[in-house]
């Protein structure tokens, strides 16, 4: 049977602007029928693989996000080995093709025209397949022939990619499917988004003539407490790893760690916005796995927020248990706000 890791934890920000919708604000959602906070798991996913923790602990396994594969992986090493601009041109856009479409927008410029049209998640292995090939067709001066261009890998997948997956419209037999599932992260209270009005000075400017500000600006900002859930599919994990336990090991202790002390990065350098999780609740085995988000559908009241939230989080959990069975074989707690519980005992666990 299919062995779950399953992950709650609460992570408290002071006014921070975290992750911004479309006008710049904050979002949000409604839950409960108040407004709550919201960090998207798009947001949560990016900030956690190309943080130092994740890259530093899964060094060599990380996979590139990217429309420009045509241009950095082949047109412009071609064009520096001195290879003419219409053979690198051609050959960036034949191995671009084997991973999406290309755009098709001839007016443009020549690097724009091998953009590929939809981010394409590129494993370690299939950068290294596309580098070995562009050296030999740089040495033999030549486009690359139908048999070298099959670059995609189903087997040898990135960690990351294992992790959350990879879609490509134009090759569905190379998909994968995530072994890892991340809830969008939604304030346990009610929230009110503020605005902040701002002002910058011209430090040249003496006063003597314009007392005025040089600059002046708004933005939206709140604080929340935030609920976050992950849930990890260990036997897919593994298979998506091509059978590496160890590895899979490896990203599993890598992604909780980071996930509980790595913040996302929007407006960091205006809030400071950094913290780590003030609760988590791992828990591990072959059951259905399900969220604990319920336990905050009334939202969190009174002044004791954090304290309050994770005896709501609890009572969910043994609620669960109490009408479904046990829900999960085991489980461990960490609680910065009463000192309990360690994090190298809880990545301990999660990688048994």
């Amino acid at each position: 049977m299919t062995t779950f890791i399953q992950l709650h934890f609460l992570t408290a920000y002071a006014p921070s602007n975290l992750n911004r919708d479309d006008s710049g604000r904050p979002k949000t959602a409604k839950m409960g029928g108040v407004e709550r906070l919201r960090v998207s798991s798009q947001s949560l996913k990016r900030a956690w693989r190309v943080s130092e923790t994740f890259e530093s602990a899964m060094d060599g396994h990380i996979g590139q996000r990217t429309r420009l594969l045509g241009v950095e992986y082949v047109y412009k090493p071609m064009i520096t080995a001195g290879v003419s601009e219409k053979l690198a041109k051609a050959a960036a856009e034949k191995i671009a093709g084997q991973f999406g479409k290309v755009k098709s927008d001839k007016g443009a410029e020549t690097a724009k025209n091998l953009e590929i049209e939809q981010l394409v998640h590129v494993s370690t292995h299939e950068i290294a397949l596309i580098k070995q090939l562009v050296e030999k067709l740089i040495s033999e001066n030549r486009e690359p022939v139908a048999e070298e261009l099959e670059l995609l890998r189903k087997e040898q997948h990135s960690v990351d990619m294992a992790l959350f997956g990879r879609m490509l419209a134009s090759s569905p037999a190379f998909n994968v499917e995530a072994a890892c599932q991340v809830a969008h992260a939604l304030g346990v209270s009610a929230v009110t988004v503020e605005d902040d009005f701002f002002t910058a000075v011209d430090d040249l400017n003496s006063g003597e003539e314009d007392k005025g500000s040089a600059h002046m600006g708004e933005q939206g900002f709140a604080s929340a407490l935030f609920y976050s859930y992950i849930c990890i599919s260990r036997d897919l994990l593994i298979k998506n790893l091509g059978g590496d336990e160890a590895l899979a090991r490896r990203a599993i202790v890598a992604l909780t760690e980071t996930a509980l002390t790595v913040s996302p990065g929007g407006k960091q350098n205006s809030f400071a916005s950094r913290a780590y999780a003030s609760y988590a609740l791992a828990e591990m085995g072959t059951k259905q796995p399900r969220s604990l988000a319920v336990a905050f559908f009334q939202p969190v009241r009174g002044e004791n927020i954090l304290p309050t939230a994770i005896e709501c989080l609890k009572q969910q959990r043994d609620n669960f248990d109490r009408v479904y069975g046990q829900c999960a074989d085991r489980y461990y707690e960490l609680n910065a706000d009463k000192g309990e519980g360690s994090l190298s005992a809880l990545l301990d666990f999660v990688s048994q």
